[in-house]
């Protein structure tokens, strides 16, 4: 579960599975049903799109750009967009978790006929609701439309009824829907639960659709909403949001997932970027990042601290760029949190999703692009910039749209790195992304489709027609 304190409330029916004949009757069972829409989000290592290893959504993502790369399994063929419908870790997301979104539809009905107040109602809604889009945005952002269940299917679950997938626009509208709906009737910042959703929180998720769509002046109209909550700040201390304690402490942390050492919510990127050998305790190794995104940081960056270019193993010897070995060959370790006292495997380090900072860069690339970069637009960069310890740039270097998007994929590739894997997202957005895979490897399999990952053969057969392969993946 998301929050330590949810797991306390599912002890007595389990709301995890879809069924119709569970029906809550108190606001115990209210607020169990809302967990259970939870639990899908959180970072477990086997049902947790969220989880901070290579069934992650994170790791996925960051895979297929400059930020993370491997030997094998998706950091390489990842990394190569090189995935086909028979690549289990490219179409896992979808075929592991589109069925939430039904789970939450139900829960939603079911809530609405429940013997409690209107006012629990509500919140318990917004909160499902505001799953539910998030859950929808991931996977429409991995795949494109998916198929969305209607309530009424969902009641007769005897009933073979095969269903295609989604126009975009009725994507797009199912999505907005839920977040609208969700941000109306959540708590706002202040009062919402730390690692609970909030109003901001349904607001950001929207702003990374708008983004998606290109529908610049909504971007900044819900940058905007955030920024007069007058609630979040930028931390000034960047490397220590990912410390213990450093993202419930944090001014700038809009949504953080937090983790425990029982696995309820667990952190485990010590163990899966960490080589074997790394003092005072050692990984898995499992992936690295490049050494091309080392090289795009200016010197002075403390956003690329936790980008680790040298260590001394546990053997004595010195491991950089120089004498890589097989750890580092390459690129640097991409730790992104700062070490949990000799614990390699789960860490309590919370898992954070998004941040203020991803506002103040919406909104600048909002203002470039729905006109011309302006003083606005840079003077929102340059306090992204300042509080990493960089100089200003200057509106003159950055006057057309195609250069300033170039600078703002740059600095969102820095300020982003292994969190929640939206800088593939920025990279497709801006037509860049199958250009820097062939221009990062040479890669031949770098299409122009691969945009979107692939279904699973077992998808499309059990659609029996009506679910349509993304093109490319015949």
């Amino acid at each position: 579960m998301v929050l330590s304190s949810c797991t306390k409330q599912l002890v007595s029916i389990d709301y995890s599975e879809i069924n119709p004949a569970i029906f809550p009757k108190s606001e115990a069972d209210v607020e169990a049903m809302v967990n259970a829409c939870y639990y899908p989000l959180r970072g477990a290592w086997w049902d947790g799109i969220n989880t901070t290893s290579e069934r992650g959504l994170m790791f996925a993502e960051d895979a297929t750009t400059e930020i993370l790369s491997g030997k094998y399994d998706i950091q390489q063929y990842g990394h190569l967009l090189n995935y086909t419908p028979t690549s289990e870790q490219a179409t896992f997301f979808y075929d592991w978790y589109y069925n939430k979104i039904s789970l939450m539809t139900m829960t939603i009905d079911l809530i609405t006929e429940a013997q409690v107040s209107e006012e629990v109602k509500k919140k318990a809604i917004a909160e499902v609701r505001c799953a539910r889009g998030l859950l929808a945005y991931d996977l429409f952002d991995l795949y494109g439309p998916i198929v969305v269940a209607p309530i009424e299917v969902l009641k007769k679950p005897l009933e073979e009824n095969p269903l295609p997938r989604l126009t975009n626009d009725e994507m797009v509208s199912f999505i907005e829907d839920d977040l609208t709906a969700a941000a109306a009737d959540l708590p706002g910042p202040a009062e919402a639960e730390y690692g609970r959703f909030s109003k901001a929180l349904a607001k950001m998720i929207d702003i990374r659709l708008n983004l998606h769509e290109k529908k610049w002046d909504k971007v900044k109209t819900l940058c905007d909403d955030i920024i007069n909550y007058n609630h979040f700040s930028l931390d000034p201390d960047y490397v220590g949001m990912w410390d213990l304690e450093g993202a419930k402490k944090s001014p700038e942390v809009i949504w953080a997932i937090p983790c425990n050492y029982e696995g309820t919510s667990e952190n485990q990127w010590q163990l899966m970027v960490l080589p074997e050998n790394y003092s005072p305790s050692g990984g898995w190794a499992t992936v690295q990042s490049t050494w091309w995104f080392y090289d795009t940081f200016e010197d002075a960056d403390v956003r690329k601290t936790m980008l680790i270019a040298e260590y001394t193993g546990t053997d004595g010897v010195v491991y950089n760029r120089s004498n890589p070995g097989t750890n580092m060959d390459l690129g640097p370790i991409p730790l992104k949190i700062n070490f949990d006292d000799g614990r390699a495997e789960l860490t309590t380090v919370d898992i954070i999703q998004y941040r203020y900072a991803d506002v103040l860069l919406s909104k600048a690339e909002a203002i470039a692009n729905s006109g011309a970069p302006n003083a606005e637009a840079i003077e929102l960069v340059n306090v992204v910039r300042r509080r990493a310890g960089l100089g200003d740039i200057n509106l003159s270097d950055y006057s057309s749209q195609d250069a300033f998007n170039d600078m703002i994929l740059t600095e969102r590739s820095h300020e982003y790195w292994c969190e929640n894997g939206q800088y593939r997202a920025d990279l497709i957005r801006h037509g860049k992304f199958v250009e820097r895979c062939k221009q990062l490897t040479g890669s031949t399999y770098a299409n122009d489709y691969k945009v979107v990952f692939p279904f699973s053969l077992k998808t499309v057969s059990e659609g029996k027609g009506k679910f349509i392969q993304n093109p490319g993946y015949f």
